[in-house]
């Protein structure tokens, strides 16, 4: 929470040499004097910025909203777009007022006063007083919506300590029915009253139609619905839909056995922050007595699939049970049966020969998980191949296997065709239970299986990016080894250095865990050159001059510009 501002209100705040008004989409221009809002908000924010334009239509609800219910609010646009024509395609879809795009100077005024570093970035004030309520505007617009105005941190306190209060006092009321609403839906459209869930184990699984892990997790926790059902567990699942039109939320849901809140209830939006969702899929598990047992088993069950059903409720005993069961597969695992699925039984070389897994037997091999399509993918690849060549001139026993998510088979074709190794056809069976086993999320990804068919690392990539071809043959051995080499290198670095890509403070030697470097922009571990003040980081080959060149990976959106870096939800200076 920011820190009151009582210089001044908002004519001293908005106005700016002799302009002493704001616009509006319609070219109308607006007395700052006659703005009458009690609460007004500074959205700062760029049409080029992609986290902008996904924050913007959230902005414009809560304020249409606001205005609705007769509360006082104001929004002020200050743009930081590149040029006039960009400002008014952007602006024209905003119901509120704008610092003038002409007025460059008045718009840096308030970049420098309220030391904006990134946008989307929203600032709320007392348009009497100039006092700010809060700089986290984005945060709470995105949380709570028109709740949460005014937007003082009272309010914002107040909310708080209400969902403290409901999750102290949680029941299957409280989390999925409103004061209008004390049913859920059956994929029939029958109305079913929440009251029948009470007493149940009641598992929420946040859905979005059509996006693969939550697709494929539902296709699998259905299968355990049913077993559990049919063994005579009193559980049900309530289905949580992301989804953005009604369409979308029905072509998912027909497939589903069980409940679900009606699409676009607002609970649906309150349980995303209730439940501080962070990935999907998820599934929470609500206990019989209305309690969140755990926040998501749905990693428990990606992990052991349909078996999960037998460690149901999730217990310790029961998790225990099935850890057992999981360690003894994974002993059991060998390369055939990772990669052999009944006449599947080879992979593929150069014009579609067929190699037979047999043949791989008794080799360290990597499993390269990637695709011509993601940029990533493509700025790594030239790097494994050279790693690759470094490792076969050493050791014969080694191989890599190519596991495409291409769309098309001229893609594949494409980008196999740079590959020296083999790979998995395109259109193969075995390629979705690789991904499953192996729980790849993202991409490029390296899986290493050793000699004996047991899995040496799940994280190659790293491995390899950090220590190159000495990472062979990937084990916990060879990395401690490599580990102590580095340490009696580093005994020779210089403690501090000044670096041309940070020349405000000295760089300090430290030992870290994996970060990624702010040179190459590749990832390093147990040794950087640190600013802790800035979070910056060097690789000591970067910091020492043994490496210039900048990945791709790291680079900004081609749609920002100059001097502009997107991340996740925020883009900032450079």
């Amino acid at each position: 929470m920011a820190a009151a501002n009582t210089d001044g209100g908002l004519g001293t705040i908005l106005a700016a040499g002799e302009r002493d008004f704001l616009v509006r989409n319609s070219g109308e221009q607006v007395k700052i004097s006659s703005i009458e809002a009690s609460t007004v908000a500074l959205y700062f924010s760029a049409s080029w910025c992609p986290p902008c334009r996904r924050f913007t239509p959230k902005l414009i609800k809560a304020y249409e909203e606001i205005a609705s219910q007769g509360k006082s609010f104001e929004v002020v646009f200050v743009s930081g777009d590149q040029d006039e024509e960009s400002f008014n395609g952007y602006f024209a879809k905003m119901p509120w007022l704008a610092v003038p795009f002409s007025d460059s100077e008045g718009r840096e005024g308030l970049d420098g006063r309220f030391k904006v570093s990134g946008i989307p970035h929203l600032v709320i004030l007392d348009a009497k007083t100039g006092e700010v309520y809060t700089e986290d505007g984005i945060e709470f617009v995105s949380e709570y919506g028109v709740e949460a105005y005014p937007f003082t941190p009272e309010r914002i306190k107040e909310l708080k300590e209400l969902e403290k209060a409901a999750k102290d006092n949680q029941t299957v009321q409280s989390v999925l029915g409103t004061s209008t609403r004390d049913y859920l839906i059956s994929s029939k459209g029958d109305k079913v009253p929440i009251s029948e869930l009470q007493g149940k184990y009641v598992g929420l699984c946040f859905v979005v139609n059509g996006y693969g892990p939550v697709d494929e997790f539902t296709a699998v926790l259905a299968k355990i619905y049913e077993k559990l059902k049919e063994v005579g567990e009193q559980f049900e699942v309530v289905a949580i839909s992301l989804d953005n039109d009604e369409s979308s939320f029905n072509e998912s849901f027909t497939k589903m056995p069980w409940l679900a809140i009606p699409q676009g209830d607002k609970m649906c939006e309150k349980l995303v922050r209730y439940f501080e969702l962070s990935a999907l899929p998820t599934l929470v598990l609500i206990g019989p007595d209305g309690k969140t047992m755990k926040n998501n088993v749905a990693d428990l069950i990606e992990e052991h699939g349909l078996e999960a059903w037998e460690g149901f409720p999730f217990s310790a005993e029961k998790l225990e049970i099935l850890a057992e069961k999981a360690k003894a597969k994974a002993a059991a695992q060998t390369l055939e049966s990772l990669l052999v699925s009944g006449d599947l039984n080879y992979v593929i070389g150069k014009d579609g020969a067929k190699v037979p897994v047999s043949e791989l037997v008794g080799k360290t091999v990597l499993l390269y998980f990637s695709a011509k399509w993601c940029g990533p993918c493509r700025a790594f690849l030239p790097t494994l191949v050279k790693e690759y060549n470094k490792i076969k001139e050493k050791n014969s026993d080694f191989e890599i296997v190519f596991i495409s998510s291409d769309r098309d088979q001229s893609s594949f074709d494409e980008f196999f065709s740079d590959m020296p190794w083999l790979a998995l056809p395109l259109e193969d069976e075995r390629k979705e239970f690789l991904k499953k086993t192996f729980k790849i999320r993202g991409i490029p990804s390296l899986v290493a299986i050793g000699p004996t068919g047991q899995t040496v690392s799940k994280d190659a990539k790293a491995q390899l990016m950090i220590h190159g071809a000495d990472a062979f043959p990937f084990t916990d051995e060879r990395l401690e080894e490599l580990q102590k080499k580095l340490d009696e290198m580093a005994k020779g670095w210089p403690e501090k250095l000044k670096h041309k890509l940070h020349e405000e403070h000295e760089l300090v030697l430290m030992r870290r865990d994996t970060y990624g470097c702010d040179g190459c922009e590749e990832m390093g571990s147990a040794w950087s050159y640190r600013c802790d003040e800035c979070d910056f980081d060097l690789h000591p080959k970067c910091a020492l001059g043994e490496e210039e060149k900048k990945g791709e990976e790291g680079k900004a959106s081609e749609e920002a510009p100059a001097g502009y870096v997107c991340e996740g939800g925020v883009c900032r200076k450079a």
